[in-house]
């Protein structure tokens, strides 16, 4: 139930309508509350009297012109600002591609920026209605009018703020910057201080389970599923992951023996929608950075030094991974292993950072550069084997990209030396790990010899 409910507040996220729809409501409260303090004289205040007023102290006439003045200016410039952000997202559709939409509509600054026009017209619609001239009356919420005042200079501050806040916002350095945190972020989140459980060496093949619903997998509850599988004695194998498309009827687990109600349980764990989501998906701001290189190396866009930018922060995004662990999907409960959900592993990782990016800079010294200079800065932060021995797979793959592809012999001759580099960092990075195994006095002499000169 609460990672349904996570899955829920991150689509309120995604609604462009929320939080404008709140402050306009706020300011109608506001308002009210307004005209009100006006006719109750709180604590012997009156606005009307010159003494005790330090804000708006004119009559009916010119506060209706007044008021009908803020109302009409501010519906004026919520137009021109929603005109602006539909602008800014057709350039951002474009240049960087439509799944980076979101990026720009959960923006909280852009909701609150048209929220705050629509709050100060309708706010001065309200008390609008309350002035009365002497034929009707008189009355003038002289503390109310002072609040529309007050409202239409935050609005002037508003927009020259949301001016500039547009202007650099798509900026494609800072698209990739906004990105870049959110992925760091994930994988702060998504990986451990210290290694899971190991998956059990059998697997339960038996009849699958399908889910009752359909489409992309945004998140699961493991740990529910876990405490459902351990009260009934079964191991739960899932099939697939957050970020998965999920077809009607397909089987979504197995299980190790036959349980009532597993369709229901498996059901509620799941949360379906009709996009992917970032909630529980590791992979979901690698895809949209490896999007935006992929778009800035087609011909159209032509844009090298981008997608060169995009390496750099993929390779940050795996020296934070290096001192991490990441979860291998196993759920233990008592010691047994109760569920087995598939997981992003390293390998996944650099294939979703890396594939695309090579197979459409094909030609591009520049990105091809940078991708192995990427990899040695990686691997010499990275200790584990089996890891860097996945960056070498990656590097030779760049290498004969190269080779098929470069045509400049002196081209070519850099991206060799820099693949030399590469090998003399990762083989010397192996060298010392398989020291180490060998004993407390190799490993020392293997620090030593590893360990950068001191100044």
């Amino acid at each position: 139930m609460k990672v349904r409910l996570s899955a829920w507040i991150e689509w309120l996220g995604d609604q462009f309508w929320l939080r404008p729809a709140l402050v306009v409501l706020g300011c109608l409260v506001l308002a009210q509350l307004a005209v009100w303090l006006e006719t109750a004289q709180v604590a012997g205040y009156d606005a009307s009297s010159p003494d005790q007023n330090w804000g708006y102290s004119g009559g009916a006439e010119g506060a209706r012109a007044l008021l009908s003045a803020v109302a009409s200016s501010t519906i004026g410039v919520a137009g021109t600002t929603f005109s602006i952000t539909i602008a800014a997202l057709t350039l951002a559709s474009g240049q960087m591609g439509p799944r980076l939409l979101r990026n720009f509509t959960r923006d909280a600054r852009n909701q609150l920026v048209l929220g705050i026009f629509l709050g100060t017209f309708a706010y001065a619609l309200m008390v609008l209605r309350t002035v009365r001239t002497v034929q009707e009356s008189p009355f003038v919420p002289h503390l109310a009018i002072s609040g529309a005042i007050a409202l239409a200079l935050v609005s002037i501050a508003t927009l020259v703020w949301f001016v500039h806040h547009i202007a650099t916002s798509i900026n494609v350095e800072s698209v990739v910057d906004v990105v870049h945190r959110d992925l760091c972020e994930a994988v702060e989140t998504r990986t451990r201080d210290a290694a899971d459980a190991t998956r059990p060496s059998e697997l339960p093949t038996g009849a699958g389970v399908a889910a009752s619903g359909a489409g992309y997998l945004q998140a699961m509850d493991t740990e529910d599923l876990a405490d459902w599988a351990h009260e009934h004695k079964v191991t739960v194998v899932l099939r697939v992951r957050p970020g998965d498309y999920v077809p009607s009827a397909f089987p979504v687990a197995f299980l190790s023996a036959g349980v009532e109600d597993a369709e229901g349980a498996i059901s509620r764990a799941l949360t379906f929608g009709r996009r992917l989501a970032s909630l529980q998906d590791l992979e979901y701001s690698i895809r949209q950075l490896v999007e935006i290189a992929v778009r800035a190396l087609s011909p159209g866009i032509n844009d090298p030094l981008t997608a060169g930018s995009v390496v750099d922060h993929l390779g940050d995004a795996l020296c934070r991974v290096a001192s991490r662990h990441l979860p291998t999907g196993a759920v233990v409960r008592e010691g047994r292993v109760v569920l087995v959900h598939p997981v992003t592993d390293y390998d996944g990782l650099c294939d979703a950072m890396f594939h695309m990016i090579r197979q459409n800079a094909a030609g591009s010294v520049h990105v091809l550069a940078r991708v192995l200079d990427v990899l040695t800065r990686v691997a010499e932060v990275e200790r584990l084997t089996d890891r860097v021995a996945e960056l070498a797979r990656h590097a030779d793959l760049v290498i004969a990209a190269a080779r098929r592809d470069v045509a400049d012999p002196d081209d070519l001759a850099d991206l060799q030396e820099r693949y030399r580099r590469f090998q003399d960092t990762a083989n010397g990075l192996v060298t010392v790990s398989n020291a180490n195994v060998d004993g407390k006095a190799r490993t020392g002499a293997a620090s030593l010899r590893t360990s950068p000169a001191m100044p």
